[in-house]
């Protein structure tokens, strides 16, 4: 590629032989695309785009031509919808993920629809099939688990140089090498066809590709091409009844659509060889392969089916709830286009595994909002002052737009002998530390040049209800001026803090328990100056777009929300603000920070110690000795496997499969720690 003047930057590991293209391939890759170096971004409709989108979408519409020194005149990145899961998928999804994308400022220089080419895909299985790499499997799924287990012992005996037809049980040759497998390319091609025309029930076979079930690789182990569903395609309509999976499809479709570099996440680095196996089996054009470590934010999960487990749960209010990490409930906080696409560029994109912490989100944000966002004087829980002695009805104060730049205006405020205070700004008791109303303190009024001398602070019921004061002209200078909303000239609204989503820095498996149940904080009788009024007029807001942001002042940024009904014109409704971010880390923050980040390490080097135990207590008794599944099981299989919970009821399919999981991540650990010693 020509316009590529860096091409060590994103480069893979190889796959020898698979991932060459031939002379031709290349010849015509290159006519097809000239100049151009294309990447795409393929997210599939079954959710709302998070911000590991913004990152992913940051790399391919930009960073990666960045990495790679490719001019800006010779860029171009595909929009695709994955779109081959019909259960999963909707319109409201679709129509989602087009919004999220033109939101950020991304422009696709063309949106596809991997089921557009249902009919090449269609296909291309054909052509498997006709090569001899592709038939039609009628195994039951827990046929496939118990042939996908049979093919993980062959295979980790091949790999200690032994022999598996010696060493491993013996099985039904319906389950190794597989009942199917050897079925007539004429067979298969009528079976196929039976599929298509819907002549099997749902799930009662698949096409599978014909791989190389040797391989230490499980994704080489005859992955599935098609399976029955019968489902109408909310895009494609209801011409098909089988549908394509997502190993089969991605690799096609970015051949198709003549793509340099896919570019995805670690996880799917254990795929490559099966995506260079597909199109060098088809013949196709091979891109190149890039992955990247997945973005990982502190405080919060970006699993799909989590997140959409605490929208089904109403843990949250939806999709765009602002606790939610998804682009919809980034910008329902406030963040704006400028505030993602700066953090993700903050981030960058690398190899690197890491855990990025909230704050340097928070600060892209104060940056970006600093400059945009219009100063107004709020209280969130207020506390009601008088002032005894004051000379007049009202005074009336200007107040700069923005400080830092005159020339963007002001607004006036009214001041009152009586006003509002924050209960923050309050205490019932003098401490020489608190420089607010506290008895005999004094305090200035921001903009209205007053200075007050605290005489009585009244509690009820352990809470401070009002302050009484009085002017006075003394020429000591007030340790801090504070701001104040008048009790006669102010506008009631609701105000919603937020933070973390998750009380732990890291979300375990038992995440739906570290859900933080004070993440939302609602103030309900909260007041603002009157001067937002015609920027917080309910026929302003929109779900696609930023809403009005302001910095109220020594309090923090916050935003209109969707749920503002407010008219400026009639004065009626309620206007609804949303926290966004403080104005600085304060240092109560700073300090759970450290306590959190010390925290995490902690939890960190015992989960180590906890591992290095563990590589004491063989496969056989993992079940029995380690910690975590502690009087949970009752009887085992011969290899020591649990049968039965410890009501003696029998273990469950699903529950198997999971810590069928979690013992083939405990003989990694015990093979990996085997040749370390080696």
């Amino acid at each position: 590629m020509s316009s590529v003047t860096n091409s060590d930057a994103l480069v893979g590991r190889p796959i020898p032989v698979w991932d060459q293209n031939t002379p031709s391939q290349a010849s015509d890759h290159a006519k097809a695309n000239r100049n151009v170096v294309r990447t795409r971004f393929p997210p599939e409709p079954n959710g709302y785009l998070h911000i590991g989108h913004a990152k992913s979408m940051n790399m391919n519409f930009s960073l990666a031509f960045e990495k790679l020194g490719v001019a800006p005149e010779n860029r171009e990145t595909y929009f695709r919808y994955d779109d081959t899961n019909p259960e999963k998928e909707s319109k409201e999804y679709i129509d989602s993920l087009l919004n999220d994308l033109t939101w950020l400022g991304w422009k696709p220089a063309k949106t596809t629809y991997s089921s557009e080419s249902f009919e090449f895909l269609h296909d291309c299985a054909v052509k498997l099939i006709k090569k001899g790499l592709a038939y039609v499997c009628f195994l039951t799924k827990e046929e496939v688990e118990k042939q996908r287990e049979v093919l993980k012992k062959r295979v980790a005996v091949i790999a200690k140089g032994g022999d598996p037809d010696k060493q491993c049980e013996s099985v039904s040759t319906d389950i190794f090498p597989g009942k199917y497998r050897n079925t007539s390319i004429a067979d298969n091609l009528r079976l196929f066809e039976d599929m298509r025309k819907g002549k099997f029930p749902e799930g009662h076979c698949t096409l599978r590709m014909k791989m190389d079930i040797t391989s230490p690789n499980p994704n080489m182990h005859d992955s599935m091409a098609y399976r029955i569903k019968y489902t109408r395609h909310p895009h494609a309509g209801d011409g098909w009844c089988m549908y394509p999976s997502y190993d089969f499809t991605h690799c096609i479709i970015d051949s198709l659509e003549g793509i340099d570099y896919s570019i995805c996440t670690l996880e799917f680095e254990t795929r490559r060889e099966s995506y260079y196996w597909l199109l060098w089996a088809l013949d196709l054009y091979k891109p190149r392969v890039y992955e990247m470590s997945r973005l990982n934010i502190a405080h919060t999960v970006l699993s799909k089916r989590r997140l959409l487990k605490l929208v089904e749960s109403k843990t949250v209010r939806g999709w765009d709830d602002p606790r939610m990490p998804t682009i919809s409930g980034l910008r329902r906080r406030g963040y704006t286009k400028e505030c993602l696409n700066t953090f993700c560029n903050d981030i960058g994109a690398t190899r690197n595994m890491n855990l990025v912490e909230v704050n340097r989100l928070e600060q892209a944000a104060r940056v970006c909002l600093a400059d945009v966002a219009r100063r107004a004087m709020a209280v969130v829980d207020p506390v009601k002052v008088t002032i005894s002695n004051f000379s007049g009805e009202s005074k009336t104060c200007t107040v700069p737009n923005f400080p830092q730049n005159p020339a963007l205006g002001s607004h006036d405020v009214i001041f009152t002998p009586t006003f509002y205070i924050d209960s923050a700004d309050v205490k019932p008791e003098a401490d020489a530390n608190f420089f607010g109303f506290a008895p005999t303190q004094l305090v200035g009024l921001k903009y209205a040049d007053i200075k007050v001398r605290c005489d009585e602070v009244k509690v009820s019921g352990g809470k401070v209800v009002e302050v009484t004061c009085s002017v006075t002209d003394e020429d000591t200078k007030p340790k801090s001026y504070l701001t104040w909303v008048s009790a006669v000239h102010n506008i009631p609204c609701e105000v919603r803090k937020y933070d973390h989503l998750f009380s732990v820095p890291e979300p375990s498996d038992k995440w739906e328990e570290e859900v933080n149940a004070s993440s939302e904080v609602v103030y309900s009788s909260a007041l603002v100056d009157p001067s937002v009024a015609s920027l917080c007029n309910a026929g302003l807001t929109d779900k696609w777009k930023s809403n009005n942001a302001f910095q109220f002042e020594r309090i923090g940024y916050f935003v209109v929300d969707d749920d503002t009904t407010y008219v400026a014109e009639t004065g009626k409704g309620k206007i609804v603000f949303n926290s966004i971010v403080s104005l600085k880390e304060d240092v109560a923050k700073a300090t759970k920070k450290d306590a959190t980040a010390s925290a995490a390490a902690d939890a960190q080097r015992q989960r180590q110690a906890i591992l290095k135990a563990r590589l004491s207590i063989s496969k056989s008794d993992f079940f029995k000795k380690v910690s975590d599944y502690a009087g949970m099981f009752s009887k085992y299989d011969e290899e020591g496997f649990p049968t039965h919970d410890a009501k003696g009821e029998e273990v469950k399919k699903s529950a198997a499969k999971k810590l069928k999981k979690e013992l083939a991540k405990h003989e990694k650990a015990l093979a990996n720690a085997a040749k370390a010693k080696k």
